[in-house]
Order: C-alpha cells, then sequence, then structure tokens
C-alpha cells in the first residue's frame, strides 16, 4: 500500500490555495537540493488555478524542469493538447522561463514516438519533485485507462514512459491514442499529489481504494504501490 495521507477542503479555493503553498515549497527545495527541480503536470481544471498562481511567483524558473504526465498524440495546436493548456496556464508570465520538457513528438503514433520521449524524459532529475495527477470517472490516472492497449506495459515497465491506445469511451473522447508516465516513473516522485472533485470522483477513489481488479480501475497500482508517497487533494 502506498502512503497516503487525505487532505479534504471545503472548497476548491481552500485546496488551490493549500496546492499552490505546497508545490512552491517542493520546488524552491528541489532547487535548494539538487540545483534543479522537477514538476510533473497534468491538464484538468483542478490544478489550473495553482498554476496560474505559480506563474506569477518569482522563482528560479530556469532551474525548474516542467514536463507532461501523460499526452494525447494530437498537435499542440489541438485544443485537447494538453501541452497547450500548460502553455497557457503555468508556462505564462515568470513561469514562461521554466524548461518545458514535450510528450508529443513529430512521429506519426505514440507508439512510433515512446523511444524519443524516453530518451527526452531519462534526461531528468529523478526522483522528480512533484508528480500531479488527475482521476477519471473510470479510475484511470494519467493515460493508465482501464483494459486499454498498453496498459500492462505501463504498470509492468521500468521505462518512463509508454504509448497507450484506450478504448473509447466517454472518458476519452475520440483521441485514445496517449503517451502517458508509466507506474514505474510516477512512483520515482518525492511525492505525488492527487487531485479529486465533487462526490461522484470522491466515491471512484474509495472504490479504487478498496481494492479489486488494477486492469478495471488502473488507479488502484499507484494507491496499492508499496513506495508511493501519495497526497490526496479533495474539495467539493
Amino acid at each position: 500500500m502506498a502512503t497516503i495521507v487525505e487532505k479534504f477542503f471545503d472548497s476548491k479555493d481552500a485546496l488551490t490555495a493549500e496546492l499552490s503553498t505546497t508545490l512552491e515549497q517542493r520546488l524552491v527545495s528541489g532547487i535548494e537540493a539538487d540545483g534543479r527541480a522537477v514538476l510533473m503536470v497534468s491538464g484538468g481544471s483542478s490544478p489550473a488555478p495553482a498554476y496560474k498562481h505559480l506563474s506569477n511567483l518569482a522563482l528560479d524558473w530556469e532551474k525548474i524542469d516542467v514536463a507532461m504526465v501523460d499526452e494525447r498524440w494530437v498537435d499542440v495546436a489541438h485544443e485537447k493538447s494538453n501541452e497547450a493548456f500548460i502553455k497557457s496556464t503555468l508556462l505564462q508570465n515568470h513561469g514562461a522561463a521554466a524548461n518545458f520538457i514535450t510528450m508529443k513528438n513529430n512521429a506519426e503514433t505514440a507508439q512510433q514516438g515512446s523511444a524519443e520521449c524516453e530518451a527526452a524524459y531519462q534526461q531528468l532529475k529523478r526522483p522528480f519533485d512533484v508528480t500531479i495527477l488527475g482521476m477519471g470517472p473510470d479510475g484511470h490516472t494519467a493515460s493508465l485507462f482501464p483494459h486499454a492497449g498498453g496498459l500492462q506495459q505501463g504498470l509492468e515497465t521500468s521505462q518512463l514512459v509508454c504509448a497507450i491506445n484506450a478504448i473509447e469511451s466517454e472518458v476519452t473522447g475520440n483521441i485514445t491514442e496517449r503517451m502517458t508516465l508509466t507506474l514505474a516513473a510516477i512512483a520515482q516522485s518525492k511525492v505525488v499529489k492527487l487531485l479529486i472533485s465533487g462526490e461522484e470522483k470522491l466515491a471512484v477513489y474509495k472504490a479504487a481504494k478498496a481494492g479489486g481488479d488494477v486492469n478495471d480501475m488502473p488507479l488502484r497500482a499507484v494507491l496499492n504501490h508499496p513506495t508511493i508517497n501519495i497526497e490526496v487533494y479533495w474539495a467539493p
């Protein structure tokens, strides 16, 4: 079982305030300890206010590496691009000086682009200082989707990234081809911050925590990992 600390808040503003403060602390301490800090970022509405707050802080951004947790295999100009979301929220203002590592490259498919992506991620300092994860109503996290093509590799490989082809659903939409951090990569984080909002997702989280088939709810692999230090943030 992972080491799990649950931080439940009365409002999203309270969650954002705590998340912003702790992210700043982690980045500063990472730079102090190692000369660089590594922040692994996810898309989604939950972290967006914290990203915008961080972008206005006068940190040593040139010493901070920002890399994607997962990405749809689409061009950065696509409306569903996680990279575009990060560039419009975190990599603004002071944050624009950070060193950004993309997941998406020019390969035609995620599978064909995985070696190039792996090589880029291998250059990052480890352990990563912070990895931010979300969770879907289907129990996926990062792009580790239930019963997806590539899921077993994502859970079992020692590599940092892998290509995923999800089963199309309401959650995935029609863009099923993804690149994602592997379970092994998520485990190479000083802390993992899992962001959840709403009663529906809280119920999904509790179901994942209760145990069961990892293939049905891949978040279980993270929650059950013996060395992961995870902080769960929830707001209504």
